[in-house]
């Protein structure tokens, strides 16, 4: 099934975007994992959250309530057995009548695909099981995985870099520390310097006036992650990095360490020489391969940008076709109901980053 992810821990997503409830259910954690439930509700809160006044005030955005715990957790630890967590999914105040659209391919939406993959059974409501709440309970397992590394010393962080065509300066991919990692993470809107994060704010309320949305990109960063962690070809640290990632809804690319820009060097400008520290570790002068070679880590910093469109639903006319009657359209949404996805993206990617690195340090020796 394409909503399970199996890789020594296997995770399970379930419901849909207008359904009575969605959640996830992760198999094969250790037991006696101490899961600190404060914690985790900040985890989640930075994902539901809403950042962006809503186009109607008389309508503000129903929240998910807390996840509620079904199996797999006594006591605040895990048990070794099935851990299930669903979340009740109240829907607006006026229901909106999906019937009308249900045949029309709504550009930038996932409709059309849908209808011709599920012979037309889909639930269409809000995008159904293709909606982007799904990346709500994706983030309560990240959550989870989260606390398991950090009790090991390693830290997963990720920071807006860029909306539209407003930046922000990156960490450094071979400085980055957890306290830097922390600072960003403790800020309501993520990024290296507010001021530029003020200015993207901005950006955002001007183009959701206009009727329009942004995108953007967004880096992450995992620190003290051991080196040996993965294995070459089809097993890679990266392979299982993306794959979550990519089921991330509005993720556009993904790019590791220097990425696309190694095209543009020589060898030996993307080499990353090694050197032995005062401490007697193994490092690199730079990190071009952003922490991972043949698939395995190398102990520096894990490093990946990855580029998230604007979202999809806009307030302006938009040609389409009806694909029930084979007719051309044209569609457009009232209101602009989320004018950028790149902030509710960023706990979604530390998410996808941490259940990788679980998943690959169940192999590593005496970790877990």
């Amino acid at each position: 099934m394409a909503s399970i992810w199996n890789h020594r821990i296997s995770i399970s997503l379930f419901g849909e975007a207008e359904g009575p409830a969605i959640g996830v259910v992760l198999d094969n954690l250790p037991p006696g994992e101490y899961i600190e439930l404060e914690q985790l509700a900040r985890f989640m809160t930075r994902r539901t959250r809403s950042l962006f006044v809503p186009s109607d005030p008389n309508q503000p955005k129903a929240e998910l309530d807390f996840p509620q715990v079904l199996s797999g957790l006594v006591g605040d630890r895990t048990t070794g057995s099935p851990l299930c967590a669903f979340l009740n999914n109240p829907r607006g105040s006026e229901p909106f009548d999906y019937r009308s659209v249900s045949h029309l391919a709504r550009p930038g939406h996932a409709d059309y695909t849908g209808a011709m993959r599920y012979r037309g059974f889909a639930d269409c409501r809000n995008g159904g099981h293709l909606s982007e709440k799904m990346t709500v309970p994706l983030c309560f397992a990240g959550a989870v995985c989260q606390q398991m590394l950090e009790r090991r010393g390693i830290y997963v962080g990720a920071q807006i870099t860029s909306i539209h065509n407003i930046k922000d300066k990156s960490l450094s991919p071979t400085e980055v520390t957890k306290e830097d990692i922390l600072a960003i993470r403790n800020r309501r809107f993520p990024v290296n310097n507010p001021t530029q994060g003020k200015k993207m704010l901005a950006d955002i309320q001007n183009a959701s006036m206009g009727g329009e949305t942004l995108g953007g990109t967004i880096a992450c960063y995992a620190v003290n992650v051991p080196a040996g962690i993965g294995s070459p070809i089809f097993d890679g640290l990266e392979n299982s990095i993306a794959q979550l990632i990519f089921g991330i809804p509005g993720v556009r690319g993904l790019e590791f360490g220097a990425g696309f820009q190694s095209a543009k060097m020589t060898g030996s400008q993307s080499n990353d020489e090694f050197y032995v520290d005062e401490h007697g570790h193994v490092l690199t002068k730079t990190n071009n391969h952003g922490g991972i070679l043949g698939g395995i880590s190398s102990g520096m910093p894990i490093s990946l940008n990855v580029a998230i469109k604007p979202a999809a639903t806009i307030a302006k006319p938009q040609a389409t076709v009806d694909y029930s009657a084979m007719s051309n359209e044209v569609i457009q949404s009232e209101t602009v109901l989320h004018p950028c996805l790149v902030p509710e993206a960023v706990p979604s990617i530390e998410a996808a980053v941490c259940i990788a690195l679980v998943s690959h340090l169940m192999d590593y020796p005496n970790f877990f």
